[in-house]
């Protein structure tokens, strides 16, 4: 365990921003998995939207550095593959 108490306050710090990135992180994978059940069903309008929405959650996290820049385009490029693949 921490001794000094800036190591303490690092726990903490720690402690708060894993829960913040975890929601973040959780949102990408139902965002992928909305548009596999979609794409799965054969739904075009909800893949659609799907696609839109795991672009958007994607960029987000990169944004705020939760997932690598190149992680969100490979997301992003292999959801619109699966969308793709329909028509």
């Amino acid at each position: 365990m921490a001794n000094s108490a800036s190591a303490l306050k690092r726990v903490r710090q720690i402690v708060v921003r894993t829960s913040r990135n975890r929601v973040v992180k959780n949102n990408v994978k139902e965002a992928r998995k909305a548009l596999l059940v979609a794409v799965e069903g054969g739904n075009k309008d909800e893949a659609a939207k799907a696609l839109v929405a795991v672009s958007s959650t994607a960029d987000r996290a990169a944004k705020k550095n939760i997932i690598h820049r190149n992680t969100a385009g490979n997301i992003k490029a292999k959801a619109a593959a699966r969308v793709k693949a329909m028509a």
